[in-house]
């Protein structure tokens, strides 16, 4: 049993991580609150806070259109992911057939084979094509890279549930379609929405595959659209802190949003391997 010492010791290391991660967090939200005469590269504690910033960040930035792109990726990237990986997931974890297990495998080589490493001929095949410049050209190529983790994901969470759950609602009559829709998706909620926020998170911070594919400013994501701001107001700072703050804040808020089911996720989605 844990005492009231140890307790406070823990609280007491963890309060000081928690000041360590959450330090720079605060020094970008307090340059981007300082006034343009008072920004510099260093932490600064502003003597006035200066909204306009953001407005302005935002208005000279064309962030409105990035963020749309933006969403318009990163959703469907999540959607498809989530269906592929589900019907995926389910069929490794219940389904026996002849080389299951080597493609299973087969498909955990997604994890481990880097972005840089086939972006360049990717981009030929997808211009060759017709989809350079497009959205898909961004949305197939993140959806396949997410694949990978999403199947391994589910699959475990699927191998997760008892069998007598399946078995009993077998003994019912319902269908494998049913099964999985009916019972084991609204059950598998937590880990689905902790893979869904995962593959949203990195749809969003991705920034070599939008580098590569787009070159029209009306599909530009928001990575590129602030790698852009940022060349030119390298000296701007404040309006800088203010372009990060707005391109972070809407995975921010979704984690907030949906704190209790990652954590619930993360606990259940990796149970069994």
């Amino acid at each position: 049993m844990i005492t009231r010492r140890e307790r406070a010791l823990n609280y007491a290391i963890l309060t000081v991580f928690a000041g360590l991660a959450l330090l720079p967090l605060v020094g970008v939200v307090s340059s981007a609150l300082t006034p343009a005469e008072e920004s510099s590269s260093s932490f600064t504690w502003p003597s006035s806070l200066d909204w306009g910033n953001f407005s302005a960040a935002w208005t000279q930035g064309h962030f409105g259109s990035y963020l749309g792109s933006s969403v318009l990726v990163a959703v469907s990237v999540v959607l498809l992911t989530s269906v592929l990986a589900i019907l995926a997931g389910y069929s490794f974890a219940h389904f026996q057939y002849r080389g299951r297990s080597a493609l299973f495998y087969l498909t955990l080589v997604g994890l481990m084979v880097p972005p840089e490493a086939f972006v360049i001929p990717l981009y030929f095949d997808l211009r060759d094509m017709g989809l350079s410049d497009t959205y898909w050209s961004l949305i197939l190529p993140q959806t396949a890279q997410s694949l990978a983790f999403g199947v391994f994901w589910m699959r475990n969470f699927f191998r997760s549930v008892p069998r007598s759950v399946i078995e009993a609602a077998r003994l019912d009559g319902a269908s494998d379609w049913r099964v999985l829709w009916g019972i084991l998706v609204p059950a598998g909620r937590p880990a689905l929405l902790t893979m869904a926020m995962l593959v949203f998170m990195w749809t969003w911070n991705e920034f070599l595959l939008p580098l590569v594919m787009i070159t029209d400013e009306a599909k530009r994501t928001v990575p590129l659209g602030l790698a852009f701001f940022q060349g030119q107001h390298t000296t701007q700072f404040s309006l800088l802190a203010a372009a990060s703050v707005i391109v972070a804040l809407p995975v921010v808020l979704l984690y907030v949003f949906l704190q209790r089911h990652f954590i619930s996720g993360m606990l259940s989605g990796a149970v069994k391997g």
